[in-house]
C-alpha cells in the first residue's frame, strides 16, 4: 500500500466510524443518550464526550505538541454533564473536524515523522493506527448501547440478521 492509499484508507475508516456512530445515535430518543446500564458503565453521551476530548487533544497541533494537552481533563470526559443532543453533536463534530483537519493535509514525509502522545514516541503512522483502534472500540460501544436501547425499533447498520444470503445474491460481483 502506498502512503497516499494508507492516508485515504485511514480517512475513509475514520469517516465510516463517525457515520456508524451517528446512524446508531439517530435511532434513539434524546433521553436515552444518557442511560447507563450499570454502575461502572458509560452512557452514549459519555462515550461521545470522551471521543471528542481525545480527538481535540490528540490532533490539535499534533505534529509539534504532545497529543495529551495540558488543558485536557480526561477524567471529566467520563462525568455526566447532561448535554443536550445538539450540544453533544456539536462537541462530537468539533472532535471529528479536528481530526480530519489534522490528517487530510498530511504528506508522505509526514507519516514517518515522530510525534509524542503522553510522552511516548510514535510515528504519525503509528498514531493514526492507534487512534483508529481506539475510536473503533468506542464506536462499537455506542452502536451496541444504541442497539440495546432501541430494542425492536433498531435498524441494522449493515447486513441484518438472516439477510446474508439475500445480500450476497444482490451484491454485484
Amino acid at each position: 500500500m502506498t502512503v497516499p492509499e494508507f492516508l485515504a484508507e485511514s480517512i475513509s475508516i475514520f469517516r465510516g466510524q463517525k457515520i456508524s456512530a451517528e446512524r446508531a445515535i439517530a435511532q434513539i430518543p434524546d433521553a436515552q443518550l444518557h442511560v447507563v446500564l450499570g454502575a461502572e458503565e458509560n452512557s452514549i453521551a459519555i462515550v461521545m464526550q470522551h471521543i471528542a476530548g481525545n480527538q481535540i487533544s490528540r490532533w490539535t497541533d499534533f505534529l509539534t505538541t504532545d497529543g495529551e494537552k495540558p488543558d485536557r481533563h480526561r477524567d471529566t470526559e467520563f462525568e455526566a454533564r447532561g448535554l443536550s443532543r445538539e450540544e453533544l453533536l456539536a462537541l462530537w463534530g468539533r472532535g471529528w473536524a479536528t481530526l480530519f483537519a489534522a490528517i487530510e493535509p498530511l504528506t508522505d514525509d509526514d507519516l514517518a515523522r515522530v510525534i509524542m502522545i503522553r510522552g511516548e514516541r510514535h510515528t504519525v503512522t503509528k498514531a493514526i493506527l492507534r487512534q483508529l483502534s481506539h475510536y473503533a472500540t468506542h464506536v462499537g460501544q455506542v452502536v451496541q448501547l444504541a442497539r440495546h436501547l432501541a430494542g425492536d425499533r433498531w435498524q441494522s447498520l449493515s447486513i441484518p440478521r438472516g439477510g446474508s444470503e439475500a445480500f450476497n445474491r444482490e451484491k454485484p460481483r
